[in-house]
């Protein structure tokens, strides 16, 4: 080919170099338009059966919620369907299993964060909270009954429950706080160590605070795990339904939270209503507990920013 044919086939090979490279831009264009509409289209349906299954639950709940249902025990001989007792014992076995679990979980993942120096010990205890976060909760159940009621004598009480369940969110505690402790940068700790702070000053100063969001993330998945939970709490709590006349007198006996008591009066005694009402119920209390979760997590940042 001469010079004079190179030069002219020049502006040709531009022009295809143009076409292909807008084809393959074109092509990219399309695909990031789908792969958007795929993400929307994914959270439009997360959404929706978010919302559908709230609504639905409301619709046939809230209806059947009273103040006799929620004021009274259920009694065969006076004819009445109460709930009273459930929502005591659930109340109950939410607050023992948070105080009980929260300083052992965060405990457990500073030590693993901030003084544990072996990396087999950490590799081995992580391994073990990510295998009993997946065990199904009726082997919890099942352990709690023999270990909790009949090797230590609580027999079938709500003290056994609480102890089982605090077993149960553990493992969930331990990794949400420990992978939020994770994400404190490194300088701060070099920076209040240099400053002359002590290892535990630092940590309850600086690591803690900054971690709060995901201890918080922890605290609302194990309410949530504790409100639902019915398997374990058959076999260990009981389906009791008496009013205790104190709080340490209800840890000693047998007693159904709201979740067993949604189990019973539905597959038992097929009171559908009854147990939609008891669903909205447990419903609103998650939803209240979270609230009031996240406005102390609130509290605590607005006064650790005054500080």
């Amino acid at each position: 080919m001469s010079t004079l044919e190179a030069c002219a086939a020049l502006p040709a090979g531009r022009a295809h170099g143009k076409t292909a490279g807008g084809a393959h831009a074109q092509v990219r264009r399309l695909k990031g338009a789908l792969l958007k509409g795929a993400v929307y289209l994914s959270a439009a349906l997360t959404c929706a059966l978010l919302v559908g299954l709230i609504g639905y639950i409301f619709l046939k709940g809230l209806p059947g919620i009273t103040w006799e249902l929620l004021s009274t025990a259920p009694s065969a001989l006076k004819g009445t369907i109460g709930i009273l007792p459930n929502l005591l014992n659930t109340l109950y076995i939410v607050g023992f299993a948070l105080l009980a679990a929260l300083p052992l979980g965060v405990g457990a993942a500073v030590y693993l964060t901030e003084y544990a120096a072996s990396r087999r010990l950490i590799a081995v205890v992580e391994f073990a909270t990510e295998a009993l976060a997946g065990i199904p909760s009726i082997l919890y159940g099942l352990v709690g009954m023999l270990f909790f009621c009949q090797m230590l004598q609580l027999k079938t009480s709500l003290l056994a429950g609480g102890c089982t369940l605090v077993i149960m969110i553990l493992p969930t505690i331990i990794r949400t706080t420990q992978e939020s402790l994770k994400t404190v940068p490194g300088s701060y700790r070099e920076g209040a160590l240099g400053l002359g702070a002590t290892r535990w000053y630092m940590i309850r100063t600086i690591v803690l605070p900054s971690s709060l969001e995901g201890i918080v993330t922890g605290c609302i998945l194990a309410v949530g795990r504790i409100v639902g939970e019915s398997a374990a709490l058959l076999f260990t709590a009981g389906v009791g339904t008496v009013v205790a006349q104190n709080v340490f007198a209800a840890f000693g006996r047998s007693g159904g939270t709201l979740s067993v008591a949604l189990y019973m009066y539905v597959s038992e005694r097929g009171e559908f209503e009854v147990g939609y009402a008891i669903a909205a119920i447990l419903m609103l209390l998650v939803l209240g507990l979270n609230a009031a979760t996240r406005l102390v997590r609130r509290t605590m940042k607005s006064k650790e920013g005054a500080k």
